[in-house]
């Protein structure tokens, strides 16, 4: 068994989680993060949720004769200033790409592999305040930055579970409590996807830090593999039929029409190279692509990936090539790269000594790669 072991899971090792918790059961971790502290004040984030350019809500859970009251930033301080003493909660999203200090949380959770992170969402509640009962569709760490919260777990929920009458808001109907978890700041609670909850802040300083994985839909990987095989095929490759036989109704579509169908499908979900080419671009694509900031500085010997930037590898069925991926795009490289690729996405640095060893075939392909990267926003600061 790999005992490899990240500190935030507690005394379970990373092989232990993943094999008895992930996308499985709820799991409370006290003290998991008991020295990370939020790198921001409520001011700050309250000012990141005044940005154009950043996904935010207010919820509050009472208004007037309103419950469950949604507002939608960009926010204007005023905004604040008129809020209630209590019941409210503030939800800034994807703050790792806008403070790195924050994004830096994410190197607690690679026991998932990177291309499954998606961001950090941070809320800010007061006493009463929170979301309401609900459930997502993607895994989640909850982390108690600061005040205190207590959770609910409930029942397994999908599609079909009644939702109260809201136009903007997924809040259950029923909720089934089967777990209590009183939140502490250091304490971490994870949640598989479809597992109703339901956190009520029960003090005014009440921060919590939401890590939140990637998940596409089968509608999404379908449609979105579609797209990609669209562009990538021949217009002359065609439906065919050359065993037709004479229907005894014209306008019945056999059983022999859909096994045809199926094998063209079949043709391509069954190539891993073409699946792969396509998912790695998916699911390293920015969330933000409008916000990649170019790097105009020359190449050095030292560059650092930027901290947003997405990267993933996968090695070639057969072994002679390694597909790289890196904010949405995919460079299809020499298999004698392998272990530079690793490197580069394993310490997201490349250093000197990294590429020294590369004969001079592998250092032209590899150098064209690295201008192509830095026009495609993923490098940081370049020593």
């Amino acid at each position: 068994m790999n005992l490899l072991r990240f500190p935030v899971l507690g005394d379970l090792c990373a092989s232990e989680f993943l094999a008895q918790y992930w996308q499985k059961q709820p799991l409370l971790i006290r003290q998991a993060l008991p020295d990370w502290t939020l790198p921001m004040s409520p001011d700050e984030l309250a000012g990141l949720a005044c940005e154009e350019s950043v996904e935010s809500r207010l919820l509050l859970r009472q208004l007037g004769d309103q419950e469950w009251v949604l507002k939608r930033g960009p926010f204007k301080e005023q905004d604040f200033v008129n809020l209630p003493p209590d019941n409210w909660t503030l939800l800034v999203q994807a703050v790792d790409h806008w403070v790195p200090e924050v994004r830096e949380l994410l190197n607690e959770f690679r026991f998932i592999p990177d291309w499954r992170l998606d961001d950090i969402m941070i809320s800010y509640a007061t006493e009463g305040g929170g979301v309401g009962p609900h459930y997502d569709n993607y895994d989640v760490f909850l982390i108690q930055a600061s005040g205190n919260r207590h959770w609910q777990s409930g029942q397994l929920c999908d599609d079909t579970s009644p939702l109260l009458p809201h136009p903007d808001l997924k809040i259950l109907a029923e909720f089934k409590t089967d777990q209590d978890f009183h939140m502490e700041p250091g304490d971490m609670l994870y949640l598989p996807p479809g597992v109703a909850h339901w956190g009520t802040a029960t003090s005014n300083d009440c921060v919590t830090v939401s890590v939140g994985f990637r998940a596409p839909s089968h509608g999404e990987v379908v449609s979105d593999y579609g797209l990609w095989l669209n562009d990538h095929l021949s217009d002359f490759l065609r439906y065919a039929d050359p065993d037709l036989k004479v229907p005894s109704h014209p306008a019945e579509i056999s059983a022999e029409a859909i096994t045809r169908v199926q094998a063209i499908l079949h043709q391509y979900a069954n190539n891993p190279e073409q699946v792969a080419r396509w998912f790695g671009r998916l699911m390293t694509e920015p969330k933000y692509p409008e916000n990649v900031v170019t790097d105009p500085e020359p190449l050095t010997a030292d560059v650092w990936v930027a901290d947003d930037a997405r990267l993933a590898w996968y090695l070639s069925e057969n072994d002679d090539a390694v597909y790289f991926f890196a904010n949405g795009q995919d460079y299809t490289l020499p298999v004698s790269l392998n272990a530079v690729v690793m490197a580069v996405c394993d310490n997201r640095h490349i250093s000197a000594s990294l590429v020294e060893n590369l004969t001079d075939n592998e250092r032209e392909t590899w150098t064209a790669l690295l201008t192509d990267l830095t026009d495609n926003g993923v490098f940081g600061s370049i020593e």
